[in-house]
């Protein structure tokens, strides 16, 4: 059986922020100097080479154009403009568990406006010193791994190792917080800051009858941050 994965779910973050509705990335396309140290000594006629300096290349992003992705695509034009160079990241899908992390300039942005087809754009991010893969994955969550107040049910059970949920709450139940557990890195619900055992801030939900995201990530200094979402429903009235 194939060890591969599918690159669906891989995301870029562009000085902290996730770019919207990529449909391609690609790179770092590293490469190498060659130096060609052929002598009249060189073994049977054949030449003698060494890698020279490094390039860490580029990466190629495109996506659909979002106007209103202010923090990513917006961002973006304005750190372009501005000769900006930002740290930028790549992570896989989670069971891929893998992150590039670069320094790099929008070297290049386009804009396609096609009136028979989807409004696009493209970029290259060429990348300042030593891109960095890291291939180890996080620990995540351990037991208890998290819980959610007010008599939510979730299913499937809570797991280090399982990595999306669907929790439902009465309709009278307008905000929950959520209560991770992790023995190492820090943890975030929702983008904020919580320690290992204690609850996170209250979690505004939607109007009865719809679904609220809600996201975990635990992330180790130098490993692949582990991504866990919860799908909560707010049950009809």
């Amino acid at each position: 059986m194939t060890e591969g994965f599918s690159g669906f779910g891989t995301t870029l973050n562009w000085d902290g922020e996730d770019i919207a509705e990529l449909t391609s990335i690609s790179g770092p396309d590293m490469s190498a100097d060659v130096l060609d140290l052929t002598s009249h000594d060189s073994a049977d006629s054949f030449r003698e080479k060494i890698a020279g300096v490094r390039d860490g290349g580029q990466i190629s992003i495109e996506g659909n154009f979002i106007p209103g992705d202010t923090a990513g695509q917006i961002a973006a034009v304005a750190d372009f403009i501005a000769g900006s160079t930002k740290e930028v990241i790549i992570t896989g899908p989670t069971a891929a568990a893998f992150t590039w992390t670069v320094d790099a300039f929008i070297s290049a942005i386009t804009f396609q406006h096609p009136y028979d087809d989807k409004l696009g754009f493209t970029a290259t991010m060429t990348i300042t010193g030593k891109p960095v893969l890291a291939v180890t994955a996080s620990t995540g969550l351990t037991t208890p791994y998290f819980s959610i107040s007010e008599s939510a049910v979730i299913v499937p059970a809570a797991a280090g190792d399982v990595y999306e949920y669907v929790a439902t709450v009465l309709t009278g139940i307008t905000s929950v917080t959520v209560t991770p557990t992790a023995t190492a890195g820090i943890i975030t619900v929702d983008g904020n800051v919580v320690a290992t055992g204690e609850a996170s801030s209250a979690i505004t939900l939607g109007a009865a009858g719809t679904v609220t995201e809600i996201t975990i990530i635990v992330k180790e200094t130098g490993k692949v941050a582990k991504t866990y979402t919860i799908w909560l429903a707010r049950a009809a009235s």
